[in-house]
């Protein structure tokens, strides 16, 4: 007989709890369910209102599993769900939101494994209130560098009046994330971000990139601003991902980033921690800034930043597509004062400010 167990005011059947979804780790569902009711606490107000997309696999992670982003027509009535319209079709689509611990059981009793988020909640859909850099590595990318990548955004987020959140996604990489005030929509929001990724990319091109196409990326760390864009979504605070080693996603306090590696908490490690140590994103809401002022004190700080004053901030650069190595407003094969061998008239700029594929896709 399925056992039930009664959470939140809600009976819950659990099935299939002896299921290894980690055969090489012997992790069963019922692992899997142990470990949400123990961070359940402080993973839900992380997840509350939000849309949700879940990662399942039924048959463990050795086989093919699906994202889910539509809520079944079996779910409870009392799973919450919301109905976002379709930007470019007819029709809407059904969320989940989980706002609760009896949810967040439910879903995973369904072997949820991954939960993903949206940047945005419920009672304000078209506004987001976080801001996501999402920092994608090459295999062979010394964590090190990742930690060094990922203060070097702390610290322009700060520049920028942003309060900076890290967090080891369980993955390959890390995120860096702010708090928004939701004055501003999914289009700015967005192209702050990649606005961002372009000005960390231009500092250091030999190692960074906003290139999205993989073949054009080479050795360098992917600066992934994406996860900005509506109905984009990003790795939950204290989600298990499901890749062998059952890793966490795991909020950090920066004084524990030069510790950390990205996936180096598993299901008892996090229990451990949380016993001993409070959520590090708990006060998150309370540093909400501004998204438009943040963007004008970057657009502020690249004018103080560029040699070549004369050009002006086009258009392009100004949405992040386009930077240069050496801080020129422009690109340089749109450049007729570099594409005539001759400096700007500060002198720094020459000839030798060719298109490289070092720039990897910001312009």
């Amino acid at each position: 007989m399925a056992p039930t167990v009664h959470v939140d005011g809600h009976d819950i059947t659990l099935s299939k709890l002896d299921k290894e979804l980690f055969p090489d780790d012997h992790l069963s569902k019922d692992d899997l369910l142990v470990h949400y009711l123990a961070v359940a606490g402080a993973m839900v107000p992380h997840l509350a209102g939000r849309p949700l997309t879940l990662l399942r696999h039924p048959h463990g992670i050795g086989r093919d599993g699906f994202f889910q982003k539509d809520a079944a027509d079996y779910y409870p009535d009392w799973v919450r769900t919301i109905e976002v319209p379709h930007r470019r079709s007819e029709g809407n689509a059904r969320y989940a939101v989980c706002d609760d611990t009896a949810t967040l059981l439910y879903l995973a009793n369904l072997a949820a494994i991954e939960f993903h988020i949206w940047t945005a909640t419920a009672d304000d859909i078209e506004r987001p209130d976080r801001l996501v850099m999402d920092f994608d590595p090459p295999e062979g990318t010394a964590v090190a560098e990742l930690r060094s990548v990922a203060r070097r955004a702390r610290d322009l987020y700060t520049e920028l009046g942003l309060t900076p959140y890290v967090q080891a996604t369980g993955g390959r990489g890390y995120h860096v994330v702010a708090p928004l005030d939701r004055s501003h929509d999914f289009k700015a929001v967005r192209e702050l971000a990649g606005a961002i990724a372009a000005h960390l990319a231009a500092d250091d091109p030999e190692r960074l990139t906003t290139a999205h196409r993989k073949d054009k990326r080479g050795d360098r760390i992917f600066l992934d601003a994406n996860r900005n864009g509506h109905a984009q979504t990003f790795i939950a605070p204290y989600s298990i991902r499901a890749r062998p080693g059952a890793a966490v996603a795991t909020p950090l306090d920066w004084d524990e980033l030069g510790r950390s590696t990205p996936n180096g908490y598993g299901p008892a490690a996090i229990r451990r921690r949380l016993a001993r140590k409070a959520d590090p994103w708990a006060d998150m809401d309370r540093h909400a800034a501004d998204a438009g002022e943040a963007r004008a004190r970057l657009d502020a700080l690249r004018v103080r930043l560029s040699p070549n004053r004369s050009h002006g901030p086009c258009r392009r650069l100004r949405l992040g597509r386009w930077t240069c190595p050496d801080r020129c407003w422009r690109p340089p094969d749109r450049c007729r004062r570099r594409a005539a061998g001759r400096t700007s008239s500060s002198g720094t700029g020459s000839a030798s400010c060719a298109r490289p594929a070092a720039a990897g896709g910001g312009w």
